[in-house]
């Protein structure tokens, strides 16, 4: 695929690898921009991507980039909450408009469209995956720099719709320390080989829990396994989070965008330098 590509095969007469398998990029609608799209992904839940997701939209925020995020967890959306947004999105005949955080950060989640942020959705794989391309392709994205796409655990549908619907830039896999999550991280890395998309980095959350009092680092779920899978697919950018209970805390109270910590920012500069 071309530097300059466009997304739109129809007017495209080169043989690149995308044309090849028939896939053709979601266009973004008249007056959107978005120049770098970076995907969260897990190969399990229950792993804390929802919340890397928000840090890293937040730390890019800080730096003074026009952020956003596309919750992609259809089913199992957590960004809303951890934002503290509740209003719905107003959409018209153009198209929808996501809403915004207190630090200017727009977000699109399914929550914003339901009756009740607590209804269910309960909708086969092909209608989520035409959500997702709503999401992308009939929104008002404005002029934004870097949008995270909080994805869903696994690699079914919707990883497969925004892998071969949205131009990805680049993914970052989040993981905990067990040595079943090592196995199943390398599930996520091979799906991202296989679509021919970057892996900017792995995330190892809950790798340890520092003591307050003296410093000691427990590792409650074992040892880590996130060097070695790096090493094996020759990922130069590893992230550890400690347990930190302060970040369920900030994210109960709607209140994400305050946290302070350390951690992400060899993950930072790598997307900075995409």
């Amino acid at each position: 695929m071309s530097e300059n590509c466009d997304h739109n095969c129809e007017s495209c007469g080169k043989d690149c690898s995308d044309r090849a398998k028939g896939i053709q990029k979601e266009k973004l609608m008249d007056g959107s921009s978005v120049k770098k799209v970076i995907c969260i992904v897990s190969g399990k839940g229950g792993v804390g991507k929802s919340l890397i997701t928000s840090m890293l939209a937040v730390l890019m925020r800080r730096k003074g980039a026009n952020t956003a995020i596309l919750d992609a967890d259809i089913t199992g959306p957590s960004i809303p909450k951890a934002f503290g947004l509740k209003d719905r999105a107003f959409a018209d005949e153009t198209g929808i408009i996501p809403i915004r955080s207190k630090s200017g950060i727009d977000v699109l989640s399914i929550n914003f469209l339901l009756e009740n942020d607590t209804d269910p959705v309960i909708w086969r794989g092909p209608v989520i995956s035409g959500v997702i391309r709503q999401f992308w392709g009939q929104t008002h994205w404005n002029e934004i720099d870097y949008m995270f796409v909080d994805m869903p655990p696994g690699t079914g549908d919707v990883p497969l719709t925004v892998f071969q619907s949205l131009p990805v830039d680049g993914i970052i896999v989040v993981s905990s320390p067990q040595e079943l999550v090592g196995m199943i991280v390398s599930k996520a890395i091979h799906m991202a080989e296989m679509m021919n998309v970057p892996v900017l980095g792995l995330v190892e959350n809950m790798s340890y829990y520092e003591c307050d009092h003296c410093g000691t680092k427990h590792k409650i779920f074992g040892e880590s396994q996130i060097d070695a899978v790096a090493k094996e697919f020759g990922i130069d950018t590893v992230a550890k989070l400690p347990i930190n209970p302060s970040f369920a805390a900030l994210c109960d109270q709607g209140d994400i965008e305050s946290f302070n910590a350390k951690g992400l920012e060899r993950i930072v500069d790598k997307i900075e330098r995409l």
